[in-house]
């Protein structure tokens, strides 16, 4: 059965891009269909998968993205004199990943996708109404959304069922997660017709080495805050490491971008398949 879930936290600065294109990586890898849905104007999870020359050529020949799910059609252009209809297969970008036995494809973000939030025209439903086309290609849809609540969050939890929350264990790192309970209380009481809930909480950009006062009192705050409102925790940690950011300057998971160690490959690796069996797929 396909799932969708979004990656979502208030705070910014959790690393929910990491996760998401870490995540979706190894989901490939293991032989599973993903589709990654960049659902922020800054449009890291589309460089970061994509890489800084595919995504800036993507920009330069005016391909469509996530802006014209929402918009409902395809502007004109320097080489289109008229507008035109979309269609979701029109933008989403097919065999992306580094792995050859699964398929990992894209639906792309840009940075005119904030327009969204300017001008809402009742358009939070677009997104699920594009997704459901497209539901049996799939196993696993991530959805990597951005810092804040506005109508693309309400556009996520209508494209997904589950919540899965990124938190970076430091000072303030339980911030965001009442605001994340009051929007999704909101939204569910609200949309009785549609369920959704927070699957998970996940320690992410946790320190190798074994963490300091600070992180171990933030730990514990966002543990009372998960059991007070019923969200499991996941046990593993997924790890910082300088690595990260030549994986996402090019295109690469962890386990494959040069130069990286082996405990550091080992360590995503283990995390990113425990943490596919944690959403439900067992026998990968």
């Amino acid at each position: 059965m396909a799932l969708t879930v979004s990656i979502v936290n208030m705070k910014g600065g959790v690393g929910k891009t990491t996760l998401v294109s870490q995540v979706a990586h190894k989901a490939c890898q293991v032989g599973l269909k993903v589709l990654a849905v960049d659902l922020d104007p800054q449009g890291n999870l589309s460089q970061s998968l994509l890489g800084p020359k595919r995504y800036s050529a993507l920009l330069e020949d005016d391909k469509p993205t996530v802006v014209q799910i929402f918009e409902g059609y395809r502007p004109t252009t320097r080489s289109r004199t008229s507008t035109k209809p979309i269609s979701i297969r029109d933008v989403i970008i097919p065999d992306i990943g580094f792995w050859k036995r699964g398929s990992l494809d894209l639906i792309p973000s840009r940075l005119e996708f904030s327009r969204v939030l300017k001008h809402p025209s009742g358009s939070e439903r677009n997104l699920a109404a594009a997704l459901a086309g497209v539901v049996d290609d799939y196993d696993l849809t991530l959805i990597d959304c951005a810092p804040t609540e506005s109508l693309l969050t309400d556009a996520a939890y209508y494209a997904s069922r589950y919540i899965v929350v990124p938190v970076k264990p430091e000072f303030l790192a339980s911030v965001g997660l009442p605001l994340l309970h009051r929007s999704v209380d909101e939204f569910s009481r609200k949309n009785r017709d549609h369920k959704i809930a927070v699957h998970s909480v996940v320690f992410n950009h946790s320190t190798y080495g074994k963490p300091g006062p600070e992180a171990r009192k933030s730990m514990k705050e966002v543990h009372s805050i998960a059991a007070t409102y019923k969200w499991p925790v996941f046990p593993v940690h997924m790890r910082y490491t300088k690595t990260l950011t030549s994986a996402a300057r090019t295109g690469t998971p962890v386990s494959r971008t040069a130069h990286v160690k082996r405990d550091t490959a080992a360590a995503f690796d283990f995390f990113c398949k425990q943490f596919l069996k944690f959403l439900g797929f067992e026998d990968k």
